[in-house]
């Protein structure tokens, strides 16, 4: 056999992951919040297009398109609306929408520093250091030696100080232990009697486990004497400095809406929320002049088909949106008719056949999306659910069967709680086959504590 080395041609198809093939599955998986990020950022990258907030009125409508671009393509584009050229300045400012920062817990706590007498400079010093060293949950993280350390002061000057303290809005800050929190707590509601103390310092894990009966016999009382401790206590907070944490809030927007018209149903893609493009008439008109430079204007020409390309990314993830939602829509038609005992096995599969997508674009399309229903809003990957069999030889969801579970837990005698095992009994007398342990399963999901833990004496 002869080998040797050669030169040959060859004809072959495959797919490229381009730069716009990557921006349109990005723009996909955004939800509606991400989208407008992206899209800022975007504009500020590229200086061709502006961004409208939704509500402003446009200033002007776009002019006659130059001979190398077809402007018409972009102003037709349905994706964010119309694409008009920005003639004025846009009154869009974005201190308008900084929120005024909310106060801290060090300069909640300072300010009532301020309203103590009697302190010295040295114990005003102390007290700020103290201050200082509190966790986001208002306790103190550092020991009182180490503090005696730092400041050269002496112990009992500084446990004079954080006594002062503990005393302080919100009731248990500035607490060295959950122990301490909560009987600082007791205290301040004059509720602080023996038994109920001897449960905070020695029986928190047994209250935690609901062993009432164990914490009766050692305090000398019965057992619902410790349960109603227990509904005390668990009013209580423990994290006094929690409220002043700065936490960012993000808030929900629908991405698709389902409204009901008549009998039917209406899918509609949330298109407000997001801000729309603009062509800039500044950079418009430097490509209808013929004095400008060859470098500008392809530099002007590679920015424009940029934003034309992410015009058409945002009409395809419209498009996707829609026909996903369309075809769950079709399949979950019972569930917007009748309700949550009617949603129906479904996969990502079933939907990809249906809209001839791949199945990993359906789950880039139901990622982190929310969908407004006349039943309220739910993320798109609720209605993706496991099926269980009944005894008929149907099927039902999970989800359903969960909302059962609960319904059933919630109607129990609290006395006499129903385990996972007679729950599973339950369901199967209904005609859903179901394992204890996929009871157990349901129920932890939804948080909901075991028949031990439910149970009231």
């Amino acid at each position: 056999m002869n080998m040797g080395l050669g030169l040959f041609q060859e004809q072959t198809l495959k797919l490229v992951m381009t730069p716009e093939l990557r921006q349109a599955i990005t723009i996909l998986q955004y939800s509606a919040i991400d989208l407008i990020s992206y899209l800022q950022d975007q504009a500020n990258e590229n200086p061709v297009f502006d961004l409208e907030v939704a509500g402003e009125v446009a200033s002007a409508k776009a002019e006659k398109p130059a001979p190398e671009i077809d402007w018409k393509e972009i102003v037709g584009n349905r994706a964010t609306g119309e694409y008009g050229s920005l003639k004025n300045e846009s009154t869009y400012n974005p201190l308008d929408y900084v929120q005024q920062g909310a106060e801290t817990l060090y300069e909640h706590l300072e300010r009532q520093l301020g309203y103590v007498k009697g302190f010295s400079s040295l114990q005003k010093q102390i007290a700020l250091f103290l201050i200082g060293n509190l966790d986001e949950k208002g306790y103190l993280e550092i020991s009182l030696e180490e503090a005696s350390t730092r400041l050269g002061a002496e112990m009992l000057e500084i446990e004079d100080v954080l006594s002062v303290l503990q005393h302080f809005d919100p009731v248990g800050v500035a607490s060295r232990s959950l122990e301490e929190c909560l009987l600082l707590q007791l205290g301040h509601l004059a509720l602080d009697d023996e038994k109920i103390v001897q449960v905070v310092r020695n029986h928190l894990q047994d209250l935690a486990d609901n062993r009432y009966q164990r914490i009766a016999d050692k305090i000398g009382c019965t057992p619902q004497e410790v349960q109603a401790m227990a509904d005390l206590i668990r009013t209580l907070n423990p994290r006094p400095g929690a409220a002043f944490s700065a936490v960012d809030t993000r808030y929900v927007i629908p991405d698709v809406t389902v409204e009901k018209v008549g009998n039917d149903y209406v899918v509609l893609v949330n298109d407000v929320a997001a801000p729309r493009l603009k062509i800039n008439s500044f950079y418009e008109k430097m490509l209808s002049q013929q004095k400008s430079q060859d470098e500008a204007k392809q530099f002007i020409h590679d920015k424009l088909n940029a934003a034309m390309w992410l015009a058409k990314s945002l009409e395809q993830r419209r498009l996707t949106l829609m026909r996903v939602t369309q075809a769950i829509l079709d399949m979950q038609r019972e569930f917007f008719d009748r309700g949550i005992h009617y949603l129906k096995p479904m996969t990502q599969k079933e939907i990809a056949e249906r809209v001839g997508l791949h199945e990993s674009t359906i789950s880039r399309a139901t990622s982190n999306k929310y969908v407004q229903t006349p039943r309220g809003i739910f993320e798109l990957k609720y209605f993706f659910t496991s099926a269980l069999s009944t005894s008929s030889g149907e099927v039902t969801s999970s989800e359903s069967v969960k909302r059962r579970i609960k319904a059933l837990i919630e109607q129990e005698d609290r006395k006499s709680p129903l385990s996972d095992q007679k729950l599973g009994e339950m369901l199967l007398t209904e005609g859903i086959e179901i394992s204890r342990r996929t009871v157990a399963k349901y129920r932890e999901e939804m948080l909901i504590p075991s028949s031990a833990k439910r149970k009231r004496f």
